[in-house]
């Protein structure tokens, strides 16, 4: 135990280090994510159309990607399910890239349908759970805001589907350019550990 203790103290020590020589490539990624986050709410309508054709390449590129990981191992269990589901990648990702409006359609339906399911699961849990999670109330209040934000999209769609998912992912950019930036800023005002003392022999 006593030749593990100085492994884990020099371990935390490089990792001072590291973290704060590279606080500036945190600072930089935080900044450009907050203003492309920024881009994306004042401008949902076009940040939804890009959503939709990179989620219809990523789509296309894992589909071709499965289709040849399947077919250069016929004999393992599954085959048929896992050429399936590759052929279907494929399909969705040319539905997606060739019909963009219809894509985003269909996306912001999947959006509204994931919101409400977890809606619904996040307020059984918690009414379930009520006895043994202190934080139930707080779990609750996730599902309904859920709940809340699905029949918003639902009452107004296809409305909703022009700016939904934009505005969506300008909020995810922007809280996740946020969260770096500060990170950035406590890894700079991170110091030196004193060096840890040698034990007596």
């Amino acid at each position: 135990m006593s030749a593990a203790i100085p492994r884990l103290e020099e371990i935390g020590l490089d990792g001072r280090e590291t973290i704060r020589s590279h606080w500036v490539l945190f600072l930089l990624q935080g900044l450009i994510m907050l203003v492309l986050g920024l881009l994306a709410l004042f401008e949902p309508m076009v940040a939804t159309l890009a959503v939709e054709i990179f989620a219809g390449w990523l789509f296309l590129v894992s589909g071709v990607i499965g289709v040849v990981g399947v077919l250069r191992a016929r004999r393992v269990p599954g085959f048929w399910w896992g050429l399936i589901t590759a052929l279907l990648a494929l399909a969705l990702g040319f539905y997606l890239i060739w019909h963009p409006l219809a894509g985003v359609l269909s996306l912001t339906l999947a959006v509204a349908a994931f919101f409400c399911a977890q809606g619904i699961v996040q307020v059984i849990t918690s009414i379930g759970y009520r006895s043994v999670l202190s934080s139930w109330v707080w779990m609750l209040f996730g599902g309904v805001v859920n709940l809340i934000l699905a029949a918003i999209i639902l009452s107004g769609w296809p409305g909703t589907a022009a700016w939904t998912l934009g505005l969506l992912f300008g909020i995810n950019l922007f809280m996740w350019g946020l969260s770096l930036v500060m990170t950035a800023l406590a890894c700079r005002a991170v110091h030196d550990a004193p060096q840890a003392t040698q034990p007596a022999t």
